[in-house]
């Protein structure tokens, strides 16, 4: 089994490796850089384009200064900082931008393209065994190779992409193996190392950037003789073509330092992803039909060479092998089939009229005109029949997912829908008194949202006779349809969750985690939120906060309070930590000590974990309430696996 908390703990120190690789090449190009200058500042005292040479190379060490070599120094390195924090800021925006800078459309639950709901589908099932919320999904319509990518800060903002090709030449086995070796990617915390490693290699290949203008730049300037021997303006395209040079080697660098970041990653992923299938021919099979397609994994969308480590297959075809971000294909079928008899699938490229392919264009749809020409087009040409098997229709689907989550088949089809899914989770939050119902659903009346007052009023009394560990699953297949909502309806929806929890003018633990939960995956997709970081490296800076949560939670429990808390504080190896009186355990304090706790280093993440079910628990079995708390808990805590509590090989820091 793949510890993911050792491999978040791995990227983290993968980050710091980066960042001393990334110092290095800084430096590298500070010195070329003056090297360059005083070349140039040489060439234009001592050449002459008759005579040549004027004086030996003796005189060139005279052209370096400490003064002007501190000075280089200060504008490389401010420049590359610049051009990396803007590149940061951007990419930190989450993995929507990211995706649709790649030309991806989002699909929308309730498309009815048959491959599109498949993958839709096999996400779903993907988010259920990663034990995390359903990410929203892209499609690059206008891409023909089999390819795919995760990208996003943290699993809350999280979002998984695939090309055209890959939806429509993979089988349903296949393409499972490809977004399971994408959520792998989530999971171990490889986002944010590449948000880094892309900000930072850009910052280095910036300067041969500025190289090409100043080379283009150099064309506007007079090169007669007369005004060469009066003037360095022509040594301007020389710099240009200096800083060009310098860029390429700055561009070399990077590719060095990414392709070596990069290709351990994918076998990693690779393995996690026959953890989640639990069969390794789905990811094996799909490398071997891109061995045999002749597209392969080719992106040709602008930025895809610039973000080539993100993407599951290489990019960009025929680089030498020491710049490659991904392991020969090869070689990585032989480490999921070490028997493979090196025979690759051969599949037929289907010609798929190209869907919409900018941001939106979904949405709105296609045109009169456009579904006339479909129509004709359709009428035409006989249908072909696809290689992929594209499984059962989508009501089936839909069908075998309330089956799997033991859920209303109505809630399924409503949770796909954007209204049906706000119905449904301010549902979650509506009494049983029939007092404070009446307040809540005038609230509803009143937030100008059409028809979620009667939808809530007609779904609650089916929503409260769900057992607790149905209310989970319920909520996190309503996030994508939520999280298409605009910016305005969000807030609308949020004002109005807040309004429904305190409508009786008491919080419970279970809204909180409610409310927490929501607003953990869907602020990062509507405003920009400040992650968590790594920044607690052992249990003891967070003492008090671990004593709130320990306390709270085992005042909430089942067991006798001060027995259970002791076993969870024994647990984590603090004999001397004191349970905290009821009233001193607040919501906010709570709250608070949860955040606290988030900033924490993923290995320490598990054991925390464990105590807090021990601290919830009358005797360390959690119950399915309970389980349902803990896992909302770890959920804030960017710490979303299902496995957690069963994890035991956890190091103690102290």
């Amino acid at each position: 089994m793949v510890d993911f908390f050792a491999q978040q703990d791995l990227a983290r120190r993968n980050a710091r490796l980066l960042v001393v690789l990334f110092l290095i090449a800084v430096l590298a190009l500070i010195l070329l850089a003056n090297l360059l200058l005083a070349a140039v500042l040489w060439s234009s005292d001592n050449y002459n384009l008759y005579t040549g040479q004027r004086a030996g190379w003796d005189g060139f060490a005279a052209y370096f200064s400490w003064q002007r070599f501190g000075g280089i120094g200060l504008a490389v390195t401010a420049t590359v900082a610049l051009v990396v924090l803007v590149k940061w800021l951007q990419l930190a925006a989450g993995g929507k931008v990211v995706a649709e800078a790649m030309g991806g459309t989002r699909l929308l639950p309730q498309t009815r393209d048959r491959a599109e709901r498949r993958c839709l589908n096999i996400v779903d099932e993907m988010a259920l065994a990663a034990g995390m919320p359903v990410p929203a999904v892209y499609v690059m319509n206008g891409e023909r190779g089999i390819n795919a990518f995760a990208a996003g800060q943290t699993p809350t903002d999280a979002v998984v992409a695939v090309t055209r090709g890959c939806i429509e030449q993979l089988q349903r086995h296949e393409l499972q193996g490809v977004i399971a070796h994408e959520f792998s990617h989530i999971l171990n915390g490889d986002m944010r190392l590449n948000t880094r490693l892309a900000a930072m290699l850009k910052g280095i290949t910036f300067i041969g950037d500025v190289g090409h203008v100043l080379l283009r730049s150099g064309r506007h300037h007079r090169t007669g003789i007369e005004h060469h021997r009066s003037s360095r303006a022509p040594m301007l395209p020389l710099l240009g073509l200096g800083l060009l040079v310098l860029g390429w080697l700055g561009g070399l660098a990077a590719g060095f330092i990414k392709a070596a970041i990069s290709r351990q990653k994918e076998y990693l992923a690779d393995a996690c992803a026959v953890q989640y299938t639990r069969d390794n021919r789905g990811i094996a099979d799909a490398l071997k039909v891109i061995g045999g397609y002749p597209p392969g994994t080719l992106v040709q969308a602008a930025r895809a060479a610039e973000m080539s480590h993100i993407f599951f297959g290489q990019v960009e075809p025929g680089l030498w092998q020491l710049f490659a971000t991904h392991p020969p294909l090869s070689r990585r079928i032989r480490k999921l089939e070490p028997g493979w008899d090196g025979q690759y699938i051969q599949r037929a490229i289907r010609h798929y009229r190209e869907e919409p392919s900018r941001p939106g264009a979904a949405e709105v749809g296609v045109g009169r005109a456009a579904l006339v020409t479909a129509a004709l087009v359709s009428a035409a040409e006989p249908a072909a029949e696809p290689d992929a098997d594209f499984g059962p229709e989508p009501d089936q689907l839909e069908s075998e997912l309330a089956r799997r989550h033991e859920l209303p088949l109505a809630f399924v089809r409503y949770s796909h829908e954007p209204l049906g899914a706000l119905a449904l989770t301010l549902s979650l939050l509506a009494s049983t008194d029939a007092e404070v119902l009446h307040k809540q659903l005038a609230i509803l009346r009143d937030s100008g949202i059409q028809g979620l007052e009667d939808l809530v009023h007609t779904l609650a009394p089916d929503v409260a006779q769900l057992r607790p560990g149905q209310r989970l699953p319920l909520l996190e297949l309503c996030l994508p349809a939520l999280k298409s909502q605009s910016p305005n309806q969000y807030q609308r929806f949020k004002r109005s969750l807040l309004a429904l929890i305190r409508a009786d003018r008491h919080t419970s633990l279970l809204e909180w985690c409610l409310y927490q939960l929501l607003r953990h995956y869907l602020d990062p997709e509507f405003v920009q939120v400040k992650p968590a970081r790594a920044r607690h490296r052992s249990l003891d800076k967070v003492q008090f906060p671990l004593r709130i949560v320990l306390s709270m939670l085992a005042h909430q429990g089942r067991g006798e309070a001060s027995t259970t808390f002791r076993l969870a504080a024994d647990t984590l190896g603090y004999p001397k930590l004191q349970l905290l009186p009821r009233e001193q355990c607040s919501l906010a304090a709570f709250g608070k000590a949860v955040q606290d706790l988030a900033d924490c280093y993923p290995l320490l993440k598990p054991p925390v974990l464990k105590a807090m079910a021990t601290a919830a628990s009358a005797s360390g079995g959690l119950d399915a309430v309970e389980r349902e708390l803990i896992t909302s808990i770890a959920a804030v805590m960017d710490c979303p696996l299902p496995d957690v509590l069963g994890n035991s090989s956890v190091p103690h820091h102290h």
